[in-house]
């Protein structure tokens, strides 16, 4: 914690350097597992405190390349709501898409939207994600859809984002990628690493041509609930093992 604290700049409080160290984290795994769309994709955490303030990119910075200063706090309105306000322009249809789901979804701490390969085919696929492997059956009976409606820049098509997600996690959004919540950081890596595992599995399962096996209907849903079982600590001994991963890469993330 002493080293997580050690850039903090004056002024700001504990709770939210702690998220700004713990995004700009997420962006350099998001990297590091290639789930990058160069600046065009986009992650949010909600920021402590009762302001509903969310912290997101600064357009323009690289995934592998964020650190907690790059990261822009702003209100439900999309307004900058920090200092230098003039100079850190954030992506119009990130805020769209993640202002929608921090104003119904406040048990979501954490929002990740990624435009990979593997992902955007299976939002192209009628029949959605397939329950073909296990990373899949985390998801099973708890994935919605969303239609495509041109890119997000009308803040309209929040209520519909809304409606189409509701109760769960994860949402494939048709013809364009994938999105996931957390009630936490590290809850929300788990998620988007596994959909986008099981969109991958899918995508080569079906290239080849064979005849597909899919796990019974009872097993599915044991499988899922399984899942649903997992606990926080579950998730941030998790976390802590991935962070090992970028440690050392580049300027630290943690500045």
């Amino acid at each position: 914690m002493d080293g997580m604290m050690a850039g903090r700049p004056a002024g700001m409080d504990e709770a939210e350097w702690q998220a700004r160290c713990d995004l700009a984290a997420l962006y350099r795994l998001v990297a590091f597992h290639r789930m990058t769309d160069l600046i065009y994709t986009h992650i949010s955490v909600r920021v402590p405190g009762p302001e509903h303030h969310f912290l997101i990119n600064r357009y323009g910075v690289l995934f592998h390349e964020m650190r907690a200063s790059d990261l822009v706090k702003i209100d439900l309105d999309g307004r900058v709501v920090e200092e230098n306000a003039g100079s850190k322009r954030v992506n119009a249809a990130g805020f769209t898409i993640h202002s929608a789901i921090h104003m119904a979804r406040p048990d979501l701490a954490c929002v990740i939207h990624t435009h990979t390969a593997d992902g955007i085919a299976v939002s192209c696929q009628d029949h959605g994600l397939l329950p073909l492997c296990q990373q899949a059956l985390k998801f099973y009976q708890r994935l919605a859809y969303h239609d495509y409606e041109g890119i997000a820049l009308d803040l309209a098509e929040r209520k519909r984002l809304i409606r189409d997600l509701g109760p769960h996690k994860a949402m494939i959004l048709r013809n364009h990628g994938l999105l996931v919540g957390g009630e936490t950081v590290a809850e929300a890596f788990h998620n988007i690493y596994y959909l986008e595992r099981a969109c991958q599995t899918q995508v080569k399962a079906l290239a080849g041509g064979a005849k597909l096996r899919l796990p019974s209907e009872e097993v599915c849903a044991h499988t899922a609930r399984q899942f649903d079982a997992l606990s926080r600590e579950h998730y941030a001994f998790f976390w802590e093992s991935c962070l090992r991963l970028i440690e050392g890469s580049g300027p630290d993330y943690r500045s």
